[in-house]
């Protein structure tokens, strides 16, 4: 993610921090300068958004290490203003593997909220839940409190929250995960629009989090459709055949006339038929910008190369372009460049796919004659 920096590295896991986090910890430290007007609420103020941070890190760990056991490898977690992010490889196809994946987190929350709550019973440090709110009253016990929201909240019946994928992989036990999908996201919404209505009676925020469910929602019935379209179709499907190559020796001016004279943007580099790299439009505008078109295409080329199977499946392939730095992948059959293939061929043949599909609808529907 664009904007984002390595902070640590948590059981093998690199864990980022996005630019706009530290947004949220400057609000909360003038929040406090300006109700308090000390430095001493300033500082209590961010030590208790980092501690909680921290727990929303542990809640991600969480639902990284449940998918560690399914043999699903985490690419990081990042820290957002909203929360945090763990960006799995791919959710579980097994409903009840997705179940323990996404319970895993609020099962974070509830593990460090009992913890707490163990220490301050045995400490006699307890005070009545009616003297706590989210700036006021004891820090631990605050802290406590709001491991207890994180985990209810994240099992609201919605994506993109747990409970939301809660709901889809015990739907999917009793239908395709398509149909579980796409109902698990209705529901979700409507949950939405319960949220949004109450926010406009009561309080706003709750619209913003209404929003935030509904583009969710959105969001993974589109996905679950795209990989849907792509079911039993291989790499083959959607391959450019016609396309044009670079060696190492070319000169930048060689790839300004391939792109100007046609649609490709991105192109294989070869040297004795093999792929040695892939001169992407990023690196060749970043060439030109450096060192002008008589610059050789070697120098520029991105020289990790990402490959394929012509027979691979499609819906797989489209998950590794989603999550690896490539603009494109070769195409490799018995071992010889067969085409290249990137994101917009795959969408390309989404949008003729869906047609057809459509098509096929209305004819059904069709009256007999």
């Amino acid at each position: 993610m664009k904007w984002s920096w390595k902070l640590t590295r948590l059981a093998g896991i690199d864990v980022h921090v996005h630019a706009t986090f530290f947004i949220l910890v400057a609000w909360i430290a003038l929040s406090h300068w300006r109700i308090e007007g000390s430095l001493d609420a300033v500082i209590g103020g961010v030590s208790f958004i980092l501690a909680l941070f921290a727990c929303v890190v542990l809640h991600e760990l969480g639902h990284a290490l449940m998918a560690r056991r399914y043999g699903i490898a985490t690419r990081h977690i990042t820290l957002l203003p909203i929360g945090g992010v763990a960006m799995l490889e791919r959710m579980p196809d097994d409903p009840k593997q997705e179940i323990a994946v996404a319970l895993a987190g609020p099962a974070v929350n509830l593990v460090i909220a009992l913890g707490l709550w163990s220490w301050l019973a045995g400490s006699n440090a307890l005070v009545p839940l009616d003297q706590i709110s989210l700036t006021g009253g004891p820090f631990l016990e605050r802290l406590m409190v709001v491991n207890l929201i994180l985990a209810v909240f994240n099992l609201l019946p919605a994506f993109p929250m747990d409970g939301g994928r809660v709901l889809r992989a015990a739907l999917a036990l009793q239908l395709d995960r398509n149909r579980a999908t796409q109902l698990a996201a209705r529901i979700g919404q409507g949950l939405a629009l319960w949220l949004g209505l109450i926010g406009l009676l009561y309080n706003p925020f709750l619209i913003f989090i209404a929003l935030f469910v509904w583009i969710g929602a959105a969001g993974e019935a589109g996905m679950e459709q795209t990989k849907s379209t792509l079911s039993g179709a291989t790499v083959d499907r959607a391959m450019l055949t016609d396309y044009q190559v670079l060696s190492p020796d070319d000169l930048l001016s060689r790839a300004i006339e391939l792109t100007l004279a046609g649609s490709q943007k991105a192109f294989p580099v070869l040297m004795n038929e093999a792929v040695i790299g892939v001169l992407t439009q990023t690196a060749l505008l970043k060439g030109l910008q450096s060192r002008g078109e008589q610059a050789p295409v070697g120098d520029w080329m991105q020289r990790e190369v990402v490959s394929a199977d012509i027979g691979e499946p499609l819906d797989k392939l489209l998950e590794r372009l989603q999550g690896c730095d490539c603009s494109l992948l070769s195409v490799t059959e018995g071992g010889r460049l067969a085409g290249i293939v990137d994101l917009d061929n795959i969408m390309e043949l989404i949008r003729i796919e869906n047609a057809l599909r459509e098509r096929q609808g209305r004819g059904r529907m069709k009256p007999g004659v």
